[in-house]
């Protein structure tokens, strides 16, 4: 997605346009309109959120400012938000539900608290900092939401929370059950809201009690926010009865301006709204969801699935398309379909059915999968088939897809000792498995970050010994789990750190990085790229020794590599020898986009440089920008989060000096 948001930064949308800085740049806000290059409007592209697309290129959504203001000001009835609340920055940037935590917040003077990315895996980490922290406003996609609470189940905590808004994916009510039986039904309030990124965040408001959850068996979504309408319309555009299943369509001040760069898909999904001059409208547009729903004889809204084949996973809208165009690249693959399945109840997976020819095994195609895909978009099973199945009308036939396997190697070896015995137990159990030996991959019978912490959470519990999700994905069989425990601290105690190994090798993904290094050369292909608009008194030297900080702590940002007898290999070089350089360049207003994108084309020497490069632009005495570059090699798209908070970290320790 980095080099898309580049590509897509020069392209006009809808006759605004965004410029060339990459779309998680932060604007200045305490600028006053003279000191503009034109004055803000409330129209202008506030943001660029990229969703799945069918043809494997991902769709930039530009939402502008106006649309995140309306959204708190429609819902304000309902919530009431203040200067006393405390919310969670829970989500990725790069999911719309961070939009509403973040300016939830800060629209209304209440505090926000930025959960560390290994807590937001750790639910019994994330109960605990709820309470610490007072927070009263939570957001959580469902999964999310039921991992947080059987951590609550299993360790009662006092909470301050006095709202929780689902989000994301479809709610089953049913499984809220258990909640409503440890809390009141006020002490937090539940509410479930539907939306999509293209309709900025929210669409509906539905609040939930005891008695509505118990007595409701689809995900009911509610009615629309005041300044939005919601069409339930048949495939001719034309209203369903209340009770008749179609296709939402949604109209109104909440739409985005488009798709980045795509004015023919932007016309196909935003048509002309038929309906708008019931409405003392003309010419505006609706927003073609793909969902489908029914009306409720009270007037709200069931929701019933996709209409298409997007789909969603713990939260994330996914195009299996996106994923078959991957691992059709892979020179073993001649056919290939992606499908959501959900063999067990609540828990969905993604399942990719390959016709291969030789050379092509399950291990070898995930790992393909994994150096171009994020982690969310990794199928859960790889099912090969001599052929894939079709209906007489030459259609994939999805029915006759098999589910995958859910039990362990047949021939593996059984447990050794109380410790395996319990590990296997607990893998079966999280797992939904009846089987499995001490050498089965937890991954490879369908595990994925939610179950791991699941995992993490029952071995805590189970053992007393403390696992971190990492651990669980660098060792996930019994097996080695079970070895990797015997050094382990008991629950309480801080990991050590592990003898290094005197040779590196490569991860699976950065040998493919190296080998592509190898083949072409020091490129920009693979470059991450950020840029921070910095407003204020800045100290180049103190950022620049807050680089070399960063440096000396991240490993990974000062290792080079290299070729020996045994095949390629990492150097982590010793942090002394280390000189952080951060060149300083003047540069206009109109000439920061073509600078920022000539500076992002450097060309990493990976046998040479560390992976790790920043260029500061001066645009005035209290005006820069700041780009920052990582090789994927040493991270990715996620890194760059962390990475700017370890910065901001050390810059605020080194300014204050």
């Amino acid at each position: 997605v980095p080099r898309i948001v580049l590509d897509d930064a020069a392209a006009p949308v809808d006759g605004g346009t965004t410029g060339g800085v990459p779309a998680d740049a932060h604007p200045a806000t305490d600028l006053a309109q003279g000191e503009r290059v034109r004055p803000l409007d409330p129209r202008d592209t506030a943001y660029v959120i990229y969703t799945s697309g069918s043809t494997g290129r991902p769709k930039g959504v530009a939402v502008p400012h106006g649309n995140v203001v309306r959204l708190f000001s429609a819902t304000a009835p309902w919530f009431g938000f203040d200067e006393h609340d405390v919310w969670t920055l829970f989500h990725s940037y790069a999911f719309d539900f961070s939009v509403w935590e973040l300016w939830g917040p800060l629209l209304h003077g209440g505090r926000l608290v930025v959960v560390p990315h290994d807590v937001t895996r750790d639910p019994a980490a994330f109960l605990a900092l709820l309470a610490r922290e007072r927070v009263t406003v939570l957001n959580q996609t469902p999964s999310a939401f039921h991992q947080l609470a059987a951590a609550d189940r299993e360790n009662r905590t006092e909470l301050a929370l006095r709202t929780v808004v689902f989000g994301g994916e479809a709610l089953d009510l049913s499984r809220l059950a258990d909640w409503y039986e440890r809390h009141a039904e006020d002490a937090p309030a539940l509410v479930n809201m539907y939306g999509i990124t293209e309709t900025t965040v929210h669409v509906s408001h539905f609040a939930l009690d005891r008695a509505t959850a118990a007595a409701s068996s689809a995900s009911t979504i509610g009615v629309n926010i005041p300044d939005l309408r919601v069409y339930v319309l048949d495939d001719r555009l034309r209203p369903t009865a209340p009770g008749v299943t179609g296709e939402m369509y949604v109209a109104g001040a909440g739409l985005a301006r488009g798709y980045l760069g795509r004015p023919a898909l932007t016309a196909d999904r935003f048509p002309a709204d038929p309906y708008a001059a019931l409405f003392g409208e003309r010419g505006t547009r609706m927003y073609r969801t793909g969902d489908l729903a029914r009306r409720r004889t009270d007037g709200g809204l069931d929701y019933l699935g996709r209409a298409d084949q997007q789909v969603k996973i713990r939260g994330f809208r996914i195009e299996p398309g996106e994923i078959e165009a991957v691992l059709a690249a892979h020179p073993a693959v001649d056919d290939v379909a992606v499908v959501a399945r959900e063999d067990v109840q609540g828990d969905p997976r993604l399942v990719a059915y390959v016709v291969t020819g030789s050379g092509a095994t399950a291990r070898t195609l995930h790992d393909h999968a994994a150096g171009h895909l994020p982690d969310h978009m990794l199928p859960s099973a790889f099912v090969t088939l001599d052929v894939l199945p079709l209906t007489p009308n030459g259609k994939l036939d999805t029915k006759a897809l098999p589910a995958p396997a859910r039990t362990g190697q047949v021939t593996g070896r059984a447990p050794r000792g109380p410790r395996e015995e319990i590990l296997c137990s607990l893998f079966a159990e999280v797992l939904g498995v009846p089987r499995l030996t001490v050498d089965d991959s937890f991954f490879d019978l369908g595990g994925h970050s939610l179950l791991a912490t699941r995992l993490a959470g029952r071995i805590r519990s189970t053992l007393g010994v403390e696992l971190s999700v990492r651990r669980l994905f660098e060792t996930p069989t019994v097996a080695g789990l079970s070895a990797a425990l015997d050094g382990a601290e008991r629950s309480g105690t801080g990991p050590t750190a592990g003898e290094r190994p005197e040779r590196l090798p490569l991860s699976y993904a950065q040998q493919r990085l190296w080998f592509l290094h190898q083949l072409e050369g020091p490129s920009p292909t693979y470059n991450i790229t950020g840029a921070l608009r910095l407003t204020g008194d800045l100290d180049p030297g103190a950022l620049r020794a807050a680089f070399q900080d960063v440096v000396t702590r991240h490993e990974s940002l000062r290792t080079v590599f290299s070729e020996d007898g045994h095949g390629a290999r990492q150097t982590v070089l010793d942090a002394a020898g280390v000189r952080f350089e951060l060149p300083v360049a003047d540069v206009t207003e109109d000439r920061l986009d073509e600078r920022l994108e000539e500076a992002a084309r450097h060309c990493f020497d990976l046998t040479a440089d560390i992976p790790v490069r920043a260029e500061l632009f001066r645009l005035g005495a209290r005006e820069h920008v700041l780009l920052l570059m990582v090789h994927h090699i040493a991270g990715d798209g996620w890194s760059l989060g962390p990475l700017i908070r370890d910065l901001a970290a050390a810059y605020t320790a080194r300014a204050d000096r």
